[in-house]
């Protein structure tokens, strides 16, 4: 298939006017000025004039499939809230693919999404980068695990309050974490001694140990929720002790420390920002954030934290991201280039080049214009949603 006369947004370089863009497979084979479009015999071809393409979008932080819709306990899969460390918790295991969630969110141009245990538990599971379209998650998976969960502030306190069991405090919040990673690295101590040396045992099996792993030789990226300040340098602190690939998420609080995040080189995502300062942790929620940690130097993306902000007002956080100061073209790439960035992902997703998974989206203007309307949304090369540019 190939895509003409669109205005092309390929986020990793700077806008093409009118352009096209030819998919072969699941995947994108070339792009460019409409100078140098060259037709091939019988390829589908779709006139996209006055209108523009984008990569699908992308939300690294979510509970999609896991909080289902307007659904009440039997739909809430997201918090094993019995227990305060769950490494071994996986998220594809919480995933209902048929949630019509998932339509809605691919039907505003939303194709990839990272979904995450909560944050009742300190140490919350494994997340999971997925596709928006499918019936089966197993077929939908772009990287599981994508992360492990990790949560700091108030929500491992408020909820093992409730039943006065630990943690109470975030300092027993943050030493249940740690108590976590030491047993996790003394395991795979152990584990690599005896692999080497035929006199040594290797340990019992601990499927939470193993959970951990991937994580100690940053294989998987640590994910700390943390909305206050404090929580992201504490985040930040047991990174540095364990030398983990670590993002913050949430990082409500990050347009405070903007100068320090940018020192320590952090990853954050913001979000979700459009909804009610409902806790404390969220008194100096903003959507200057992302703006002011961009112009800081610091890569971050946005985020809906879905269902806390549903997944179809992505463009909208971003749009609202603009209207507080942050650069329309910067603000795009908050929710395509940079979480894939942020993620690992850019080889595969959140951009237009060539080499990369067909995954875009055709809009009747600008995403970010409030009356921007999706007319088709590819995924992996194939038609997902509508089909014509008009």
């Amino acid at each position: 298939m190939v895509i003409i006369n669109a205005e092309l947004h390929p986020m990793q370089r700077e806008k093409i006017e009118t352009g096209f863009l030819r998919t072969g497979g699941e995947k994108i084979l070339a792009l460019g000025p409409m100078t140098e479009y060259v037709p091939q015999p019988e390829e589908e071809v779709l006139d996209a004039a006055g209108c523009v393409l984008t990569p699908g979008l992308v939300d690294v932080h979510s509970h999609l499939g896991m909080i289902e819709n307007a659904l009440g306990f039997e739909g809430d899969d997201v918090n094993e809230a019995t227990d305060p460390c769950t490494p071994h918790l996986r998220a594809i295991d919480g995933v209902n693919p048929l949630d019509r969630c998932f339509g809605e969110a691919l039907a505003a141009g939303v194709t990839t999404v990272i979904t995450s245990p909560g944050s009742a538990n300190p140490v919350g599971g494994q997340a999971a980068a997925i596709r928006t379209w499918g019936r089966r998650i197993d077929d939908m998976i772009v990287k599981a695990p994508a992360a492990m969960k990790f949560a700091l502030g108030e929500n491992p306190k408020s909820c093992y309050n409730d039943r006065d069991e630990t943690p109470v405090t975030r300092m027993a919040t943050a030493a249940i974490i740690r108590e976590a990673l030491f047993k996790a690295r003394e395991y795979l101590e152990k584990k690599d001694r005896a692999a080497v040396d035929p006199d040594v045992d290797a340990p019992e099996f601990d499927m939470k140990c193993e959970a951990l792993l991937p994580v100690l030789r940053r294989q998987v990226q640590a994910h700390f929720h943390a909305h206050r300040a404090d929580d992201i340098f504490t985040a930040i602190r047991i990174a540095k002790e364990f030398g983990l690939d670590y993002v913050i998420v949430h990082g409500t609080e990050g347009h405070l420390v903007a100068d320090l995040l940018a020192q320590e080189r952090a990853r954050v995502i913001t979000g979700p920002s459009l909804g009610d300062r409902g806790k404390p942790e969220l008194a100096n929620v903003s959507f200057a954030t992302p703006g002011i940690l961009n112009r800081a130097g610091v890569l971050c993306s946005i985020c809906t934290d879905h269902p806390e902000t549903p997944l179809p007002y992505l463009p909208l956080c971003a749009a609202l991201a603009v209207k507080s100061g942050m650069a329309e073209e910067e603000a795009l790439r908050a929710i395509t280039w940079y979480p894939a960035r942020i993620v690992g992902l850019d080889h595969r997703v959140g951009s237009l080049a060539p080499g990369l998974d067909a995954d875009l989206v055709l809009w009747s203007e600008h995403p970010l214009r409030l009356s921007a309307a999706v007319r088709a949304v590819v995924v992996q090369g194939k038609l997902a949603v509508g089909g014509g540019a008009r």
